[in-house]
């Protein structure tokens, strides 16, 4: 008989959530409080479902695993690595089983990175009979927490290993929490204490695309919102470096004034400008990145809607990114 294994099995160890939800037959990871559900935009509890940059971790030497899930018609891919290689990319759309064959019979770590987009409940596994079945110490890893848009929750990399986040934390051997929301990411105050209460080594906010795309704040509240929601996270993290990236370039958006007047390059400066208030006013662990020092003009034809990188555009992003960490 094969063995099987539920999902709420504590042998099963989860990185990037913040919390998760749970029935008879499925357990599922958020990115928000779920307790604390009702207080946030209803549009960002809908990403926050999402369960961008969460991977599931295990030890065994099956054979073969079934992942079981709740169907979908709308989510991105899955991935397995073991021992911390690729193995396989597999689609999850219309399924509620999700099959890895002939994965030999050593003990190996199991690394699942669950799908950057859609939501997933996770049914548990079925391994091969007779497999041995443990959790994977990963040891004491650092972490890090990355905030931002739909250009950190990355819905149009291929599969949810081909994010920048994902790429940066596995080259930088981080435990991450990727804390990106499409078209969601308006300094809520909610999710600066979300990111004030989790544990963090190193914490970096991607700013300012969807505050241009909604006209959420103007330049009378934009650099005050960055201060404050940075304030916020300084109550828990008085000294833990934090990475500030303004928007990564967008043609019809560097010169083109919004709803409130703001263009991509005035957006930039009022970023940098607010962390410069930061500094002067003590704060020796806050540091300003340029977006167009990550991705550039020069990129141009990697943006299929002008906004968006592909997955070549991600792994652009995440070479960049890695070299503007490469100090912390």
């Amino acid at each position: 008989m094969p063995n099987e294994i539920v999902g709420e099995d504590s042998r099963i160890g989860w990185s990037g959530t913040i919390s998760f939800e749970q029935s008879d037959n499925w357990i599922m990871p958020w990115r928000i409080p779920i307790k604390d559900r009702a207080l946030f935009a209803e549009q960002l509890v809908e990403r926050a479902a999402m369960p961008a940059g969460v991977k599931l971790s295990f030890l065994s030497d099956a054979d073969w695993v079934n992942i079981k899930c709740n169907v979908s018609d709308d989510r991105s891919p899955l991935d397995l690595f073991i021992n911390g290689e690729f193995r396989k990319t597999v689609d999850t759309v219309g399924v509620t089983e999700i099959r890895f064959d002939s994965l030999g019979t050593e003990n190996k770590v199991f690394d699942v990175w669950l799908p950057q987009y859609g939501e997933f409940r996770f049914g548990g596994l079925r391994l091969s009979e007779g497999a041995s079945f443990s959790v994977h110490e990963s040891g004491n890893l650092p972490r890090w927490v990355t905030y931002g848009s739909s250009i950190t929750q990355c819905r149009e990399a291929d599969s949810p290993s081909l994010t920048w986040p994902s790429i940066v934390a596995r080259a930088r051997k981080n435990e991450l929490t990727c804390l990106g929301y499409g078209g969601q990411c308006h300094l809520d105050p909610l999710i600066a204490r979300v990111i004030r209460d989790r544990d963090a080594d190193l914490i970096s906010l991607c700013l300012g695309i969807n505050i241009y795309g909604n006209a959420s704040l103007n330049e009378r509240t934009f650099a005050p919102g960055i201060i404050g929601f940075i304030k916020i996270i300084r109550e828990k993290h008085p000294d833990t470096p934090l990475v500030i990236f303004s928007p990564i370039y967008s043609p019809d958006r560097e010169e083109y004034p919004n709803a409130v007047g703001f263009t991509l390059r005035q957006m930039r400066l009022e970023v940098k400008e607010a962390v410069n208030k930061l500094e002067k006013h003590g704060d020796k662990n806050v540091y300003y990145v340029d977006g167009l020092d990550i991705f550039n003009e020069n990129y141009a034809h990697l943006l299929p809607d002008g906004l968006h990188p592909n997955t070549e555009g991600y792994g652009i992003m995440a070479a960049n990114i890695l070299e503007a960490l490469r100090q912390f």
